[in-house]
């Protein structure tokens, strides 16, 4: 089944040391069988799995890497593991990373986000050899006016809730780090190169947040109650969790081979006409579950979230020849039919997951 696996990415990672924070997470945990699959050696830096039912747990995450349980704010222990490790890419994924949870601890928030984000840096700065930095941030980091005009990544950046903001602090931090010890004029001194990757309303298997609306669907589901849609009409422009993955493993490869061309922020996400407000998400996850039901209940006092926002995706179609291949239809089927498959045969859910992974790549799917 491995040899499925994209062989472009295959001729770029394999073999190669892959430094990767946020290894346990949902995102992470994809990232890392994925590169696994590819044949990289990979070192995780994170904190441990927040639930028993953490995808991490599911694909055996301990047999895929060597795994550093720590704190991103623990800045000599994530220089010491890093710098021991020599990476050849830094795939900088660990964050505070729930808009909800960070107005009830926006200064850790701010702390993870943006400090943490330094850290990373600072370690790759005394990282004597050449290296390939991708920093993820968010598609939140823009100044969120909710027009329908796409996001380019020239755009003001900014964040209404403290999430947003600390991803808006962590690009600020980013392009200062990148001007001033990584800076594309003098590539040759330094051999970094460091790029941000802004992705958001990520879905697919494996997917456990509080507050997330898939995991909020899925555990109503399972425990046969109705589903809670809070903010029906709020667009969202979902995407499946391989497309953003591949973003990176690609920015990666490209950044590697010419960092002074492929430097700066990408945005990663569907075309802009693939959006589906939360309510018709609801409905379509309903349908492919086969059974339950969902109530909109009328809520007072609750937090400000982004009703639209939207990414103009252009730079990276045109200039990584890279695109979404599933729509968001298909983004959708492709999660509930994870977490079925989850829920009717659990024993059997790391394969599935890597079934995923090789069908996306080699375009079966």
């Amino acid at each position: 089944m491995e040899n499925l696996v994209s062989m472009d990415f295959q001729s770029i990672y394999h073999g190669k040391k892959v430094f990767l924070t946020g290894h346990t997470g949902f995102k992470g945990a994809w990232l890392l069988q994925w590169l696994h699959l590819l044949g990289a050696e990979v070192k995780g830096y994170a904190l441990a799995p927040d639930t028993e039912e953490a995808l991490y747990s599911l694909i055996a995450g301990d047999a895929l890497c060597e795994s550093v349980i720590a704190d991103l704010r623990d800045a000599p222990r994530l220089e010491r593991e890093l710098l021991s490790f020599q990476p050849d890419f830094v795939f900088h994924l660990a964050a505070q990373p729930l808009v909800r949870l960070s107005y009830e601890m926006p200064a850790e928030t701010f702390s993870v986000n943006a400090i943490g984000t330094a850290y990373v840096l600072e370690a790759v700065r005394k990282l004597a050899k050449p290296c390939t930095v991708v920093l993820i941030t968010t598609d939140k980091v823009y100044e969120n006016k909710e027009w329908l005009y796409p996001y380019r990544e020239t755009d003001r950046l900014g964040g209404y809730d403290p999430y947003s903001a600390s991803k808006a602090c962590a690009e600020l931090v980013i392009h200062s780090y990148t001007q001033s010890f990584f800076n594309p004029a003098v590539v040759a001194q330094h051999q970094k190169g460091i790029a941000s990757a802004r992705a958001g309303n990520v879905i697919g298997g494996g997917d456990w947040a509080k507050d997330r609306i898939i995991p909020d669907i899925v555990r109503a589901l399972r425990a046969e109650r109705p589903v809670t849609v809070r903010n029906p009409l709020a667009v969202r422009p979902w995407q499946h969790v391989l497309e953003p993955l591949k973003g990176y493993l690609l920015l990666g490869a490209k950044l590697a081979a010419n960092p002074v061309q492929y430097g700066g922020s990408w945005n990663f996400g569907p075309y802009a006409d693939d959006n589906k407000i939360v309510e018709e998400l609801v409905q379509a996850a309903l349908k492919i579950w086969g059974s339950g039901t969902y109530e909109k209940p009328v809520q007072i006092g609750q937090p400000h979230e982004a009703g639209l926002l939207k990414l103009d995706i252009s730079k990276a179609v045109s200039e990584l020849a890279w695109k979404p291949q599933h729509s968001a239809d298909k983004a959708i089927a492709k999660t509930l039919q994870w977490y079925k498959a989850y829920h009717e045969q659990p024993e059997g859910i790391k394969q599935f997951t890597v079934q995923q992974i090789n069908a996306f790549a080699s375009h079966d799917s």
